[in-house]
């Protein structure tokens, strides 16, 4: 007889068990521009936190204040006894700020994608890109559509899908067609080309939903994400994500149309069976959005950091893609490389993450390297120290070099 306990072990814990690093589940004994491992303290330069407000002393004052009034947790979800003041505080807040007429928020970025699946049904078709995070591939499992996916960043790709939707379609069915992207690719550190996406959808009368999660208090003049930033604020129909990049704190987020929101709201499995945001989380995100708003300069830093990590590496030889964001990918190919490229900038006194399949395709295994707002000219300096370090020792057996020829300008 079958055992379900006794399956196959993925791909990713074979690889994690054969190496003789540990690049996964690594326990840190202090957060911020340097932690501890291992008694050593490093640099962080693979954390999502952008500008460095976790720990920032307004946002964990907030949270305290918070804690100590409402307790740790809400105890219940959304719909029963788990709704504060707090909550509805930061969701009109999120729609005046990323421009929407209503938010709603979630327990985690991923659950705040899984809601999704209550737009949808087996009529429907979803449109979506292969980089896509895994909670939007989940979403449309869940909801059960038709699920068609584009080359990255393909514009006549996913035009000739839509073509081919709809004349495959029966209209009296009512079958209907979402597009749904990452704003900022959490890998590959590019953008979305949001206005062809836009273009597209109206052309196909199809729905476009883009995830924020990693370019919202970021992108943008205001940080309002990657729909300011390519000025098709509102051209979007509903806008998710996480309050766990920029924020600092954790949390998920949908805005757009009041009557979409208030359907998700009542309908979405993801909010309905939930225990809700914890209090702490909640006024911690309120304390980043005001300072969001409030400190231009923490993104400016950011970028100059982003901009500085990508010349250095593409001088050294690295390749880091297409990035033109605090994104950056160093692309090492093989899947035991790329572990043994983590361990060796871990000794050189960096912490980076080590990124494989299923998370990018097979082969492009990734280094991922995050800038932040709190780290000093120093610090990045030591992290090219580092690479150059890791080069020089391992060049023979590493890809040929592939960055210094790009010229791609980083966005701000």
């Amino acid at each position: 007889m079958a055992d379900v306990f006794g399956k196959e072990r993925s791909a990713l814990h074979r690889l994690a068990a054969q190496s003789t690093s540990r690049p996964y589940y690594r326990p840190l004994s202090s957060r911020g521009a340097e932690v501890g491992i291992d008694g050593r303290t490093v640099v962080m330069a693979g954390c999502n936190d952008y500008l460095g407000l976790s720990a920032d002393p307004r946002v964990t004052e907030a949270a305290a204040r918070a804690l100590r009034r409402y307790g740790v947790s809400c105890s219940g979800s959304r719909v029963l006894n788990g709704t504060l003041a707090l909550h509805e505080e930061l969701e009109g807040r999120l729609a005046a700020f990323v421009g929407g007429e209503a938010a709603l928020v979630t327990t985690t970025g991923f659950q705040a994608n899984l809601a999704l699946a209550a737009l949808l049904d087996e009529r429907d078709a979803v449109f979506a890109d292969m980089s896509n995070h895994a909670s939007l591939v989940d979403a449309v499992r869940l909801g059960g559509a038709a699920h068609h996916r584009y080359r990255h960043r393909d514009l006549a790709h996913l035009g000739r899908l839509l073509a081919a939707s709809e004349s495959a379609s029966d209209p009296g069915r009512g079958r209907g067609r979402l597009i749904v992207t990452d704003g900022m690719f959490s890998m590959e550190g590019d953008l979305c080309p949001l206005p062809g996406l836009v273009e597209l959808a109206r052309r196909h009368g199809a729905r476009l939903v883009v995830d924020g999660a990693h370019d919202i208090g970021l992108l943008g003049a205001g940080g309002r994400g990657v729909t300011e930033h390519f000025g098709l604020t509102g051209e979007v129909d509903l806008v998710t994500g996480t309050l766990s990049k920029c924020f600092g704190s954790v949390g998920g987020m949908l805005i757009g149309p009041a009557s979409v929101v208030e359907h998700l709201r009542h309908s979405a499995r993801s909010v309905l069976f939930s225990a809700a945001m914890p209090p702490p989380s909640a006024a911690a995100a309120l304390a980043s959005l005001d300072i969001i708003e409030s400190e231009p300069e923490r993104r400016q830093r950011v970028f100059g950091h982003a901009r500085r990590l990508l010349a250095g590496l593409r001088s050294l030889g690295w390749d880091t893609g297409d990035s033109t964001t605090p994104v950056v990918p160093v692309y090492v190919g093989d899947s035991r490389l790329c572990l043994r490229v983590w361990q060796e900038l871990l000794d050189a006194g960096v912490f980076t993450n080590a990124v494989v399949a299923p998370a990018v395709a097979r082969n492009r295994a990734l280094i991922r390297v995050t800038p932040q707002a709190i780290h000093t000219d120093d610090h990045i300096t030591r992290v090219l120290d580092a690479f150059a370090r890791v080069r020089r020792g391992l060049g023979r057996i590493l890809p040929a070099p592939g960055g210094p020829g790009r010229t791609e300008a980083v966005v701000a």
